[in-house]
């Protein structure tokens, strides 16, 4: 019985499945009939305009070579007409003239005939016959206004519905990733007149295949794009990858998306570490407060989530296995007494970093550069061995110094607003720049013995950090021009 019983639930549930299933396809199909009904009247009403447009602009030509026609003939009616009238009169004038000549011949009178025979022929001298040019004014040939639309017929008669327009295929070759922009090329199979525009869509993604069904972040959308490339700007790369796909669109319809294409976007990611920040700093995200109430109580949430100590490595996170993800180790300690400092949760190990910092030019003291992970929790930003700096002194009288090892050299530049950092692990170059200029600072030529850390230092007032950025073409250009030479910047090493 009890079995049974069982076995009956399961049908019962099998079959309230499936009615599940048909109910749902139901409301598709009732669903699909609607927009049939809606897309239909749409296409429908389309048509009938567009063949509306196309007789108005039929009839509006006709009416306009019409109207040339009329106004031909009644100019050329005009000029036969004036010429008409004009030898009628003269015609009249010198029938009247014949007829005195004759009458004057025949009169048996001699007197006064010499003298009517010299008035006869003074009148023909002036007589308008022979003033009158017999070439006609106006010729009655129409022919340069016959027309011959047969072509056009058959332009007409090749009217139909739009295709859908074919799918693009990017070609990665001709695809570039600089200097935090990417620009996205692609081809038509056949060359395609009736496409008006093409949409690109593009998302962040940290997953090298194709897309996945569920991803954490959305498509963007780039619409109305004219020409077959298209550069995305002002893009931040804080993931591994982005994804491309496009489609052409005609005036009607969209055709298919392009297979779409994974473009590995590089570039140097961090946070900061909490935790190691100075009490008196308040951290938010990637900005940084200086707060002279001894630091206020950090959200419960962050302190759980954060990176106790900066275990990642731009380089490794590259070329790391998940399998071999490695283990966390005890955060380090907080900095105190008068080392304002806070530190990045990322270790730079390998290759060229670049970062940006904005800060406020009113804070009484500001540092930015790299630090070992040895820093003590007293030193400050570079008064040891273990730091390089850019420091900016507001105290008593403004300065701008590069500082390492307790040796301190003052830079001859103006502050600007924010600070570019840039690193070159194999070479030891730390140089900072002016991030809007990307006027060179200063530079620092060292050889680094462990991997070093993004440091930072404020004291009464605040800056935000920049991450997800590629190192910028004109700084590489200009590491690589300085190569091999000497910098007179370099001496605090």
């Amino acid at each position: 019985m009890g079995d049974q019983k069982e076995s009956l639930r399961k049908i019962t549930h099998t079959l309230a499945v499936k009615n599940e299933e048909i109910s749902n396809f139901i409301c598709s199909l009732k669903q699909s009939l609607d927009n049939l009904e809606t897309n239909s009247n749409r296409v429908q009403e389309d048509l009938e305009s567009e063949f509306s447009c196309l007789h108005a602009v039929l009839d509006e030509m006709k009416e306009s070579m019409l109207t040339r026609i009329k106004q031909e003939r009644a100019s050329r009616t005009y000029e036969l007409q004036s010429q008409l009238s004009a030898c009628t009169k003269a015609l009249e004038s010198s029938e009247e003239l014949l007829e005195l000549a004759n009458q004057t011949l025949c009169s048996s009178q001699t007197d006064g005939f010499s003298q009517a025979a010299k008035d006869i022929k003074d009148s023909v001298t002036m007589a308008p016959a022979f003033r009158l040019s017999l070439k006609t004014k106006a010729s009655d040939n129409m022919s340069h206004l016959m027309v011959d639309f047969s072509q056009e017929r058959e332009l007409l008669q090749a009217l139909k519905f739009l295709p859908v327009p074919a799918t693009p295929e990017i070609q990665v070759s001709e695809c570039q990733v600089c200097d935090n922009t990417v620009t996205v090329s692609w081809t038509i199979p056949e060359p395609d007149s009736k496409i008006d525009h093409y949409i690109l869509e593009y998302r962040r993604t940290n997953h090298e295949g194709p897309p996945r069904v569920r991803e954490d972040y959305p498509w963007m959308v780039v619409e109305g794009i004219r020409q077959m490339e298209h550069t995305v700007t002002g893009l931040r790369f804080d993931t591994r990858y982005m994804t491309f796909r496009v489609r052409a669109c005609n005036k009607a319809v969209a055709g298919d998306f392009s297979e779409p294409v994974t473009l590995e976007t590089h570039a140097f990611n961090f946070k900061l570490d909490s935790g190691s920040a100075h009490q008196n700093l308040k951290v938010e995200d990637l900005s940084v407060e200086w707060d002279s109430c001894g630091g206020k109580v950090q959200d419960i949430r962050k302190e759980k989530n954060r990176t106790n100590s900066p275990m990642h490595s731009p380089a490794r996170s590259a070329l790391m296995s998940p399998k071999r993800a490695p283990t966390a180790r005890p955060g380090r300690d907080r900095f105190t007494a008068e080392s304002y400092t806070v530190l990045a949760d990322t270790m730079i190990d390998a290759g060229q970093q670049y970062w940006e910092v904005r800060f406020d030019k009113e804070s009484k003291a500001f540092a930015v550069g790299v630090a070992l992970r040895s820093l003590g929790r007293f030193d400050q930003l570079g008064k040891s061995s273990a730091s390089w700096c850019i420091h900016l002194n507001n105290w008593l009288q403004q300065s701008l110094t590069a500082k390492h090892n307790n040796k301190a050299r003052t830079l001859d530049c103006s502050i600007p607003g924010s600070i570019g950092v840039y690193v070159n692990y194999e070479e030891g170059i730390l140089s900072f720049y002016n991030a809007k200029t990307k006027q060179l600072m200063h530079t620092f030529k060292t050889k680094f013995q462990q991997p070093v850390i993004p440091a930072f230092m404020v004291w009464n007032g605040s800056f935000s950090v920049v991450t997800g950025l590629q190192v910028p073409t004109v700084v590489q250009s200009g590491q690589r021009k300085n190569s091999g030479t000497s910098s007179s910047n370099a001496s605090l090493t």
